[in-house]
């Protein structure tokens, strides 16, 4: 009996945090997959995510370009960070990437404190794009390493954050605890007539018990103290940001989105009137990709979905649990793969994912796991078909088998 081969495989994943990039990460599994499986068809879809990679992908899929630019990194030193000028029928739009001038991956081991750490660059990505004469910009939030509320990004915009005594309140978002008012006279002028979209994870807020500084302040580097002191230094920035909000129809502390990118989400929101929108209804139901991302799924045999870690924040909002959403509106298998397998990894089977899988097959240290990185999804995506065509097999196997026996009981009954 012939094994069931999967005849196309999608691969559909995200990128690593401060490793690989999603078009990176999707060649290397097709490579596994395709070491399996040599005469199977994979189409390979990276997935735009708002973080690291989303402005090359969405460049590369409208026939636009990436231009380079000089900005203040979030540990205040330049970086050569990046926007897009999108092509096609998405001329004159820009995409503003926040990893590329605030990222983790630019934010050294020592140096990891979301208080200290500052947007500025971000604005300064905006205002480039805003005096190139671009008046369409989506700012792709995430894989931040920033927690100020986007007070930086604001500051570049022309906006000063002033103390009780009318001095400029520091960089870093600690320090936002002792602001008093915003002064919005040297606003950039060019705001007014702009559309700035937000693509975001909308499950991320500012403030509360799920506020950025509690639920991603640890992963930045924060200690329990620093999460605290930045918790209260947020809390803050929002009374200041809600003397601001006028007719804005949205919770500043609670709203969905707000805390994207560290509460970069409420900053640009409500002083340079962005809209905050779910990533990927902007970034792949758009038509700004350019990617028929249902389609692909419907014609798939297989999903293969990854991210850099699965666990307790994956079916919230991330890459993988939105593939499988997808999949399972059709009766599409989802695989996904991981660089780690945290906490709460088992809840992503409640949202379709069918099987997950850690591509670290041995103990390692994180650094060599990150150096490493393509090579082990390469191996990691050959492993899994081989387990697939196993069961396979397995199932082929008892399906003939119980054939046997159902003959064998005919003919004794015939008898």
């Amino acid at each position: 009996m012939a094994l069931k081969v999967p005849h196309r495989i999608l691969v559909a994943p995200s990128g690593f945090k401060e490793s690989l990039d999603a078009p990176t990460v999707a060649s290397a599994i097709a490579i596994g997959v395709r070491r399996a499986l040599p005469g199977v068809a994979v189409d390979t879809v990276p997935i735009p995510d708002g973080g690291e990679g989303t402005a090359e992908i969405l460049a590369a899929a409208t026939g636009g370009v990436l231009v380079p630019t000089t900005v203040t990194g979030p540990v205040g030193e330049p970086v050569v960070a990046h926007w897009a000028r999108l092509g096609g029928d998405a001329s004159g739009t820009a995409v503003v990437e926040m990893a590329s001038a605030a990222g983790l991956r630019l934010v050294p081991g020592d140096r990891r404190d979301p208080g200290a750490t500052t947007t500025r660059g971000v604005g300064e990505l905006i205002v480039a794009a805003l005096d190139d004469g671009i008046r369409r910009i989506f700012v792709g939030c995430g894989d931040s390493g920033t927690s100020d509320g986007g007070a930086g990004a604001l500051r570049a915009l022309g906006v000063r954050i002033l103390d009780r005594d009318g001095h400029d309140v520091p960089d870093g978002g600690r320090h936002l605890v002792h602001a008093l008012r915003l002064d919005l006279d040297a606003l950039h002028p060019a705001l007014a007539d702009t559309e700035i979209v937000l693509a975001c994870n909308t499950h991320n807020v500012l403030c509360g018990p799920r506020g950025v500084a509690r639920v991603f302040g640890p992963q930045k580097g924060a200690s329990p103290a620093q999460v605290e002191e930045l918790s209260a230094a947020l809390d803050r920035w929002a009374e200041i940001l809600e003397q601001h909000s006028g007719t804005a129809q949205f919770d500043i502390r609670t709203g969905p989105g707000t805390g994207a990118s560290g509460g970069l989400g409420a900053g640009l929101a409500t002083i340079a009137g962005a809209r905050i929108a779910s990533r990927f209804d902007v970034l792949l139901d758009s038509g700004l990709s350019g990617i028929d991302l249902d389609a692909l799924v419907a014609r798939a045999d297989l999903i293969i979905t990854a991210e850099g870690s699965i666990d307790f924040q994956t079916p919230h909002g991330k890459v993988p649990a939105e593939i499988a959403r997808r999949a399972q509106q059709v009766g599409v298998p989802v695989l996904a793969l991981a660089g780690s397998l945290g906490r709460g990894a088992p809840d992503v089977h409640d949202v379709g994912i069918g099987a997950i899988a850690s591509i670290i097959p041995v103990p390692m240290k994180l650094e060599d796991a990150v150096a490493n990185g393509h090579d082990l999804l390469v191996d990691a995506a050959a492993r899994s078909m081989r387990l697939l065509m196993l069961g396979s097999a397995v199932a082929c196997r008892s399906k003939g088998r119980g054939k046997k026996v159902e003959r064998q009981v005919a003919a004794v009954t015939a008898a």
